[in-house]
């Protein structure tokens, strides 16, 4: 009897490798970008790429903890909520499904887990 064999949920974002500790990585992902970020602890996040007060992308912030900050103007996001913890940013970002399968990072932007709002994606 044979596994089934099942294919990982939403399209391939990058590999795990290339997400350093407390660091993000940008990607598009049917048009949309989309921050993969590694916290503090070495756990793997999505979200959206842009700062809901500007437009400027979160992947270019520091990563502390289980936040990302905007380095434009000192925002902060939770990672597992998309809730911006500082202001002037006051509305979330989308956090979106991530799944790890051997070493490959998927993204799924047409599954937010947050409720927050995002553009339309292709993928």
């Amino acid at each position: 009897m044979s596994a089934a064999v099942t294919e990982p949920a939403g399209v391939f974002a990058c590999r795990a490798e290339d997400v350093a500790v407390k660091s993000a990585v940008r990607v598009e992902l049917g048009g949309y970008p989309v921050a993969v970020v590694r916290d503090s602890e070495g756990n793997l996040h999505a979200i959206g790429d842009t700062c809901s007060h500007a437009e400027i992308s979160l992947s270019e912030g520091d990563v502390e903890g289980c936040t990302i900050e905007c380095w434009a103007h000192g925002s902060s996001f939770d990672l597992n909520t998309g809730e911006p913890l500082t202001l002037p940013a006051y509305e979330p970002v989308p956090v979106f499904a991530l799944t790890l399968e051997d070493g490959d990072v998927y993204v799924d932007v047409h599954q937010i887990l947050n409720g927050a709002e995002a553009p339309d994606a292709e993928a």
